[in-house]
């Protein structure tokens, strides 16, 4: 099973600190509103109280989901390898959002179902051709899980080691938001009605029949981890693989990598 990296815990006696240099700048106390509270998490996260951010980047992870077979989507598989080519040709709006803040920007192939030629912006980790239709099945086995788990958190490692002290993270795959409002319900012990939505465009039939699908999927899974407690991390491990995606597992890795 994946072991996760350690995670320093942050130093909270400095959070103290942090409020009394952000309370004593030459304004209301609170005024700068969020940017407030990234400063915050930003000095914790970095220890100091004059946080910094070097060499940006942004790594988006792509794949594809067996479940859209099921006709949750509002459009066909073969868009996530559409859009992933338009964002290597620099089109999408998070190469405009990059560009424009010189953000580094890497596109990883998670388990996109489609053979993508070589590039250098583009990362190949493929774990398989898409998962599985995880309304009939497992979407992943438990070493697929474990290997996407485990790329993810060697990138944001690396992209550390390069010198990013500031990491953002995407995903891109048709059928992702099925996946996860599944792990939303199954993890955060929520109503499917409270985690469907519309995703890239579905009308409210389409969204009222996504969401008996998931319901049906979620039942399956239900019966699949048997005792197992999905907000443990074993037991989220274990949704992660009944209906997670490659993208998701991999962006998930990618925040634990990141974190340490």
């Amino acid at each position: 099973m994946f072991q996760a990296p350690r995670i320093p815990a942050p130093e909270r006696q400095l959070e103290a600190e942090l409020q009394r240099v952000l309370d004593t700048k030459t304004k209301p106390p609170g005024s700068l509103g969020r940017l407030e509270t990234l400063a915050m998490q930003m000095g914790l996260a970095q220890g100091t109280t004059r946080p910094t951010v070097m060499r940006p980047a942004i790594i988006l992870f792509a794949g594809d989901h067996g479940v859209v077979e099921e006709g949750v989507s509002a459009w066909p598989q073969a868009v996530t390898a559409q859009m992933v080519e338009n964002m290597l040709a620099g089109g999408a709006a998070i190469n405009v959002l990059a560009d424009t803040l010189d953000i580094e920007l890497g596109i990883v192939d998670s388990g996109v179902a489609a053979d993508l030629s070589a590039r250098a912006q583009l990362v190949d980790r493929k774990i398989a051709r898409g998962t599985r239709n995880f309304a009939k099945h497992s979407a992943m086995s438990a070493d697929e899980r474990d290997r996407a788990l485990t790329a993810g958190c060697e990138l944001a490692v690396a992209a550390c080691a390069r010198g990013s002290n500031v990491l953002g993270f995407g995903d891109m795959g048709i059928g992702n938001t099925s996946s996860a409002a599944m792990i939303m319900s199954l993890v955060a012990d929520r109503p499917m009605a409270e985690c469907v939505g519309a995703g890239a465009g579905l009308d409210e039939s389409g969204i009222a029949f996504k969401r008996s699908v998931l319901e049906r999927a979620a039942a399956r899974v239900h019966a699949a981890l048997e005792d197992a407690d999905p907000a443990t991390p074993g037991g989220a491990l274990a949704v992660l693989a009944e209906c997670g995606g490659f993208e998701i597992a991999m962006m998930a890795g990618a925040m634990l990598g990141a974190a340490s």
